[in-house]
């Protein structure tokens, strides 16, 4: 049986897209391999190309790729998502040993690229499949459309335990410094219905307890196609589900498209994750506006004072933008001063990527890389210190912990998340005790703390 291997980089969203392609590929009868290796017929890279940082972890990961199939350990290599979105056929020229490019939107022709490249194989696809032509190789559409909903296949890539629901794809935003248009396409809802739907399969299996809700933006859900925003009776919706979700956590919310309605559904849906991922980018007005944030100072204090005043024990994530063009010592010391003061529980910083298809590459007054990688530094060793006094205000407290994986190499001690901590990018919980199960709630009693982590005891 044709094995197919895939490496999955960047975002969530963009992880939803690799599971759907993997679930459509199984389900056409192709052996999906868990561990990239020898033996893999075909190998799949969904590449991220949002910032440079995140294109030369693609292109390294394709040239690590080209170096198996060179040496045999792999025999098609198949990159598909940002990358070939944004160069085309460029990639097929400047790296030989791809196979096929498929753009973001081309994910239900991912099938017939895979049958075409195995034509010689007696299974799954005809023996006489006729060969992919050259002009065949690059499938990216520049009419950016697709939209997966209930009915596309998907084998999951989380643990067990734990799903991303994408309720959206695509922006309307348009910050001057972001190409997600470009990538992706204009802001696109699925339906109500789709959504729910998804999310009652999901809870088939039983073992799912926390549903984490992703798109560009998931506050603008529902506009396109309702006339209106209409998060709040999705999360209703879900949070009303029978099943056994317990932890609902809402990812990629824009600061200026928050409502009354929404603040209420969230404090009051119990299922809801006192949680909030709310990326600010900066609090300069200048910059805002530059940015094209669609919001002020004012107006985030103002939000961010009401989510705190409604919402009991709630955690805020945040991330910021250093070195935006044109950002001066004293927009900068103000960002410094407003993150001092608020004290954000989570904070991810970028250093401003120039990418040459935003309106703010060219922007005046590019800031030196010296300066910005000082300013970086700067807001990182704020945030630690924030972090670590957060952090010490928990000792010796009891807190509800959804437990992810055994610790390698020991007994009895696993890692978990705390109703504050998103997979994969905050921090966890070292948990030891007996009987602790992967996927399920315990309750531990904190005994240390450390800049980013808690340790505790399951009591």
């Amino acid at each position: 049986m044709t094995k197919i291997g895939i490496v999955s980089l960047g975002c969530p969203r963009n992880l939803v897209d690799s599971e759907v392609m993997l679930g459509s590929l199984k389900k056409e009868g192709y052996e999906i391999a868990d561990e990239v290796g020898d033996g893999v017929d075909l190998f799949i890279i969904n590449t991220c190309s949002f910032v440079e940082s995140a294109r030369e972890e693609s292109v390294d990961t394709v040239i690590e790729a080209a170096a198996l199939k060179r040496e045999g350990k792999i025999r098609y290599l198949v990159i598909c998502g940002c990358l070939p979105q944004l160069y085309g056929k460029k990639l097929l020229k400047n790296l030989p040993e791809v196979d096929a490019i498929i753009g973001t939107s081309d994910i239900p022709k991912m099938g017939m690229i895979v049958k075409a490249l195995l034509k010689d194989d007696p299974k799954p696809g005809s023996k006489n499949f006729p060969a992919l032509a050259r002009s065949q190789r690059c499938v990216v559409s520049k009419e950016l459309k697709y939209l997966y909903n209930e009915n596309s296949p998907r084998l999951y890539l989380t643990p067990s335990h734990f799903v991303y629901l994408k309720i959206s794809e695509g922006c309307d935003n348009l910050c001057s410094y972001c190409i997600i248009p470009r990538l992706r396409g204009k802001f696109r809802s699925r339906s109500i219905e789709s959504v729910i739907e998804e999310a009652k399969n999901l809870s088939l299996s039983g073992k799912i307890r926390e549903i984490n809700i992703i798109g560009q933006d998931t506050t603008l859900f529902g506009k396109d196609i309702y006339g209106g925003k209409k998060l709040p009776e999705l999360l209703k919706r879900i949070a009303s589900l029978k099943s056994g979700v317990k932890w609902i956590r809402l990812l990629y919310t824009h600061p200026a498209h928050y409502s009354g309605r929404l603040i209420d559904t969230l404090r009051d849906e119990k299922k809801i994750c006192g949680y909030l991922d709310l990326p600010i980018q900066h609090i300069s007005d200048p910059v805002l506006k530059k940015m094209n944030r669609h919001t002020t100072r004012k107006e985030i204090i103002c939000l961010i004072e009401k989510l705190r005043k409604n919402i009991p024990d709630l955690t805020l994530r945040t991330s910021v933008i250093i070195g935006f063009p044109g950002e001066t010592d004293k927009e900068f010391k103000e960002l410094m001063a407003f993150l001092e003061d608020t004290r954000f529980e989570k904070l991810g910083a970028f250093i401003y990527s120039a990418e040459d298809l935003s309106r703010a590459y060219k922007f005046p007054r590019h800031v030196p890389d010296k300066i910005k990688n000082e300013r970086f530094d700067e807001v990182m060793k704020l945030q630690q210190k924030i972090s670590a006094d957060i952090n010490r205000s928990y000792m010796g407290k009891i807190v509800n912990v959804l437990i992810d994986e055994p610790v390698e190499g020991s007994n009895n001690k696993f890692t978990g998340r705390t109703e504050g901590d998103a997979p994969e990018v905050d921090g966890c919980v070292y948990v030891s005790g007996k009987g602790l199960k992967v996927g399920e709630f315990f309750k531990v009693k904190i005994t240390d703390t450390l800049e980013y982590d808690l340790v505790g005891e399951a009591v």
